[in-house]
């Protein structure tokens, strides 16, 4: 078999690019001195607060520090349930698990990918007091439903927006559809800082308790009686790094640009291969969509998805299976350690865990393409490679 994508893929493909502009960034801070608590920290939580509208941003170490700030914001308490995707990546789920709070797997709904509204209705208990929703990949998952689910039963809302960074729902920007909300600004997110977070909120309170979780030295700033954590804050440091903070405000500003590449590239690819029977998980009207990674389905659910990957890698596509598990099917669950990391009241039902508890969910990740991403605005003949390996690879199964 013939190798159709002859190119070297590296310079299309490679995430991050950095430019002048980064590197500028980063030197103001070198050349500072100030490399721990450096005002690029509250410039970076700005910008945020002007990207989303959310009267507050705490930016974070990494997003699973924001995460769990998020879970300790709202004041839940030990036992409490929160519906969960099972179909994301862990630190959407387990930060809670040190909170001792208990998640409640949920089945994806097949247009988003996200947790499906109504089998989330169906899992709420009297314990039940949050949701998780994610938008994967970059597709915002049904937020309107979800957010009336949560209304109707009186339930709060954490989003993680880690994926989807410029997305948006009837103009409305992802980041702003929880009670609290976290970016990732990890190095192959769409905004990459290296490692860092984002958290966000529009309540006062919420935004104190995050705060007070992890960084001492804003503590110091904050009014009295607050100001009487300041020598502990509450047992974990969570602030960024400056120069992780200064490289966020740079690709931050670029943001609309890269994006608008993404988009533009996986379109090309899309029209040529969507003949062929693919779907590309186009947004909905209203919505706009992102591209943290671009994935696709076959249309026919018996269409041997391994097959087809092997094949397009003999061909030369770097493509794969997904390449985050599912959350209900690994050993952290299964074999019960949640709750020896939880340390939960006596009495508490395992979450449902294993091979088959979820099989909505289960079938449609294993129909799941990742390709890559296609970075640079000039990869017009590295694309057509692409799609003519698809229509190689399809007339060969």
């Amino acid at each position: 078999m013939n190798v159709v994508v002859t190119m070297d893929q590296e310079p299309w493909l490679k995430w991050p690019v950095f430019g002048a502009a980064e590197e500028a960034a980063v030197l103001r801070v070198l050349r500072d001195g100030n490399v721990s608590t450096h005002p690029v920290i509250q410039e970076l939580e700005e910008d945020f607060r002007v990207f989303t509208g959310r009267r507050h941003a705490l930016a974070h170490c990494n997003g699973t520090a924001g995460l769990m700030a998020a879970f300790h914001a709202l004041g839940l308490e030990p036992g409490d349930e929160v519906l969960v995707p099972t179909a994301t990546f862990w630190a959407s789920v387990l930060p809670m698990v040190w909170c001792g709070l208990v998640p409640v797997f949920c089945e994806s709904e097949p247009e988003t990918l996200g947790i499906d509204p109504a089998d989330a209705a169906r899992r709420i208990t009297p314990r039940t007091r949050a949701i998780v929703i994610v938008h994967l990949w970059g597709l915002p998952c049904k937020v309107d439903e979800l957010r009336r689910l949560a209304d109707e039963k009186g339930l709060r809302i954490i989003e993680d927006a880690s994926h989807a960074h410029g997305a948006s729902v009837n103009g409305v920007v992802c980041g702003n559809f929880g009670d609290v909300s976290v970016f990732s600004l990890q190095g192959d997110k769409l905004v990459p800082a290296g490692e860092g977070g984002v958290f966000l909120t529009d309540d006062d309170a919420f935004h104190r308790r995050a705060l007070l979780l992890g960084d001492i030295t804003r503590i110091l700033r904050m009014p009295l009686p607050e100001m009487r954590f300041a020598a502990t804050s509450f047992g974990i440091k969570t602030r960024i790094a400056p120069m992780s903070a200064a490289l966020g405000r740079a690709m931050l500003e670029r943001l609309p640009e890269t994006n608008a590449v993404r988009r533009r590239n996986h379109r090309l690819l899309l029209d040529a291969i969507e003949p062929l029977g693919f779907d590309g998980f186009e947004a909905p009207p209203g919505t706009e969509r992102v591209y943290f990674e671009f994935m696709v389905r076959h249309r026919d659910p018996g269409l041997d998805v391994k097959r087809l990957v092997e094949v397009l890698v003999v061909l030369g596509c770097r493509v794969g299976l997904p390449r985050y598990p599912l959350l209900h099917q690994q050993p952290f669950f299964t074999e019960g350690h949640w709750k020896a990391v939880g340390r939960y009241p006596g009495g508490l039902a395992m979450p449902e865990a294993g091979e088959g508890a979820f099989p909505v969910t289960e079938s449609m990740n294993g129909r799941l393409i990742r390709l890559p991403n296609f970075t640079h605005p000039e990869a017009d003949v590295l694309v057509g490679q692409y799609a003519e390996a698809f229509r190689v690879a399809m007339s060969r199964l």
